[in-house]
């Protein structure tokens, strides 16, 4: 699995950093996520794909 986030529509909600900690953060400086792990162990799925659900922006992608 892989991630891709288009930054530029971010709208920094944060929904996916508290969804999957390991695998998202938040810029510090602007309210964008900040992708920590473009390719999560399979562990991490469950996370990832609420995370993506739950975007409210919808600008994380999960490709198989």
């Amino acid at each position: 699995m892989k991630i891709t986030v288009d930054t530029s529509l971010c709208i920094g909600s944060g929904t996916c950093a508290l969804t999957a900690p390991g695998v998202f953060d938040q810029d510090p400086e602007q309210p964008v996520v900040v992708v920590l792990d473009d390719a999560p162990p399979e562990a991490q799925r469950e996370a990832v794909e609420l995370a993506v659900n739950s975007c409210p922006a919808a600008v994380i992608r999960l490709i198989e």
